[in-house]
């Protein structure tokens, strides 16, 4: 386990700043296609180190899935990075946001890793960035890793060390491997 998540530690000015640039992104790359649905995918890590070659390893292998769950769409334009804040892809597609957020979420439910990352299906309308969540489509939220609940009133609330999650992490990563 100890490998996924040794490497540079980041601070809480660098992931609100990185935050800040991805949503600058987003909104650029759909100010540039305005017609066009945005993917945004990122991982979900917890603790101080958000990128290491062996937390990237699952997320190539996530993002090849869906490209390839894509390939009878119009791809206009893919971007990846691998940045000290985590490991960051975004794909503008002509799909509607609805059917690329529906895809996305089989892929976060069927993939061996898919519960790791985050499959942000984003549009403009009237220039302002909008999404679509799982809720929106019928889907139930995502649930914790750890216990099954709602995961982002675990995340709130604390519920779970990051010790518990990342080892958890850790063995999704190792139970995915062929």
């Amino acid at each position: 386990m100890s490998n996924y998540f040794q490497g540079k530690a980041v601070t809480l000015p660098e992931m609100l700043a990185s935050r800040e640039k991805r949503a600058a992104l987003q909104h650029e790359l759909l100010m540039k296609y305005p017609n066009a649905s945005l993917l945004s995918a990122t991982m979900n890590i917890p603790g101080p180190v958000k990128n290491t070659p062996a937390l990237e390893k699952p997320f190539i292998s996530l993002v090849e899935t869906v490209r390839k769950e894509l390939k009878d769409f119009f791809i206009i334009e893919t971007n990846y990075f691998s940045r000290k804040t985590g490991l960051e892809f975004f794909l503008l597609a002509e799909i509607s946001p609805e059917l690329l957020k529906r895809k996305m979420v089989e892929i976060e439910e069927k993939h061996p890793q898919g519960r790791l990352v985050d499959l942000d299906v984003l549009w403009l309308d009237n220039n302002l960035l909008q999404s679509i969540s799982r809720q929106d489509l019928g889907f139930p939220a995502r649930r914790c890793l750890i216990c099954s609940k709602d995961a982002k009133i675990c995340g709130r609330a604390r519920t779970h060390t990051i010790e518990e999650m990342q080892a958890k992490i850790a063995s999704i990563i190792e139970q995915g491997k062929e």
